[in-house]
């Protein structure tokens, strides 16, 4: 049988009440059993010194040292007492003789008896207190108290003429601890049963969202992640449905990643490779002629370097998931590596006849960066700006030097970009041009690039455009104080 959390809970939460619950009661009756007994010593003491003293007043002196008590005066008063105590009652002569007595209807009293010699001598030296049965007075175990009958003398002393008793039944203290004993385990199991529902419900409560995480998990392994988990509190629960939730959301978001990225890569992969295939079985089975055959290769070549370029940039995101993407900082000649990148495009410039703007008077300006990376910024921002300007447009490329960060400007006229896409297209696979009418050969993961590029090395990159006319991306590199450059500008070696 499945061991659950919620059935784990419940036991030891009930188990630890049962225990307690125990625990209280027997402290509780022994507290109260050991109350009660000292209050009812206590009372059976009380008692006994008034009867004493009652004694005391209503004995004669027969003669020197000779007294002699008025029994029939003292029966009322002890047979008062003993009613309201529920208790023994009996006095005795100095020989132990009991003359005076009053007993519980439930009394185990031996009659005939008397108190013995050692008795008597402790209740008349100052007081007597014993549970047991008295010397056989008694077949019963009692609580017993005994003290002194204390008559005055003319010269002021007083004599002991005999001892008052009072004795209460053992048995009797028991059955009653017994009821006491009862009413604590009701009232125990009460409360028990009151705590057992409590704690089941909140138990149930607390494992309710653990089982819906569960129940969303095992969706997660089917692949559905649209399941979400109820936020039902601000607690560590209602933190940790608020985490999967958020966890939910970033698998779900992943996923659409990837099965976007093999959308995409099947897509680029596929065209170029089909590409590829036909013009090379063209050739092979003599399908394209001689004359021809330089025209095709040369767009077998041109495809060739497309899936280099597609498997250059898929090495670069996975550098970037990985965290290997790392910088080999150099000084280098930013004007300059702008005007490479830009040469690159010379063909495609002419072909559309386009100006470029802002290099006109451009110097040298030195910045601390990977050039290797930086050129790769640069390259995918002009490839861009080439493919999206408009026939006889212009690109402007203007170079800031600032007192604590350089920036490059690169501005195309065109049809730029909406609004609502300026927020994505620094994101993975997104892609502005949906229809692929001009961006054929891209997969939305350039500008990501771009981004983390940059940001690697400090710096920020925007964008801005309005439809129509242009678009522009500007990013910035900081400058460093004391770069840890060589002299020669070569970049220092890496210390693993």
């Amino acid at each position: 049988m499945q061991k659950t959390l919620f059935k784990k809970y419940l036991r030891i939460t009930s188990s630890i009440i049962f225990i307690s619950f125990l625990f209280l009661s027997f402290v509780m009756l022994i507290f109260f059993s050991n109350y009660w007994q000292t209050e009812k010593r206590n009372l059976l003491r009380k008692n006994a010194q008034s009867v004493a003293a009652i004694a005391a007043d209503s004995v004669t002196s027969v003669e020197d040292n000779v007294y002699t008590i008025h029994t029939d005066r003292m029966k009322a008063f002890i047979a008062a007492f003993s009613d309201n105590i529920d208790a023994d009652i009996f006095v005795t002569k100095l020989s132990g003789q009991i003359v005076i007595a009053s007993y519980d209807s439930t009394s185990g009293v031996n009659d005939g008896r008397k108190v013995s010699e050692e008795i008597m001598k402790k209740a008349i030296a100052g007081g007597y207190s014993s549970q047991g049965t008295m010397g056989g007075i008694y077949s019963q175990p009692y609580y017993i108290v005994g003290v002194p009958i204390n008559v005055g003398n003319i010269d002021g002393s007083k004599t002991a003429i005999g001892a008052v008793f009072t004795a209460y039944n053992v048995r009797s203290f028991n059955s009653f601890r017994g009821e006491i004993l009862r009413m604590f385990l009701l009232a125990a199991i009460a409360a028990f049963m009151v705590s057992f529902c409590a704690v089941w419900l909140f138990s149930y409560k607390l494992v309710q969202p653990l089982r819906n995480m569960a129940a969303a998990a095992r969706s997660f392994g089917d692949g559905n992640f649209s399941v979400r988990v109820p936020v039902t509190s601000q607690d560590e629960i209602g933190q940790l449905a608020i985490a999967f939730n958020n966890m939910a959301s970033s698998l779900s978001t992943g996923e659409n990643v990837r099965r976007n990225f093999i959308a995409n890569v099947s897509h680029e992969l596929k065209t170029p490779m089909t590409t590829i295939a036909g013009f090379i079985d063209g050739i092979l089975d003599g399908t394209i002629p001689l004359e021809k055959q330089s025209h095709y290769l040369s767009i077998v070549s041109q495809e060739v370097k497309r899936l280099s370029r597609l498997v250059r940039t898929m090495l670069d995101l996975s550098r970037i998931d990985s965290g290997e993407l790392k910088l080999r900082p150099a000084r280098f000649d930013l004007t300059n590596t702008i005007l490479i990148a830009l040469l690159s495009f010379e063909k495609s410039i002419e072909d559309k006849k386009l100006e470029i703007r802002g290099l006109e008077d451009a110097e040298s300006l030195f910045v601390d960066g990977d050039p290797d990376m930086i050129h790769q910024v640069v390259y995918n921002l002009i490839e861009n700006a080439v493919k999206f300007t408009n026939e006889g447009g212009y690109i402007e490329i203007r170079i800031v030097d600032q007192p604590d960060k350089s920036s490059v400007v690169i501005k195309n006229s065109g049809p730029g970009i909406a609004p609502e896409e300026l927020s994505l297209i620094f994101d993975r696979f997104y892609k502005t041009d949906k229809s692929r009418s001009q961006d054929k050969n891209g997969m939305g993961l350039g500008l990501y690039i771009v981004r983390t590029i940059i940001k690697l090395h400090g710096g920020e990159i925007n964008v801005s455009s309005v439809q129509n006319e242009y678009c522009q991306f500007e990013f910035w590199l900081p400058k460093i104080s004391e770069p840890h450059l060589l002299k020669d500008g070569s970049p220092e070696q890496d210390k693993e």
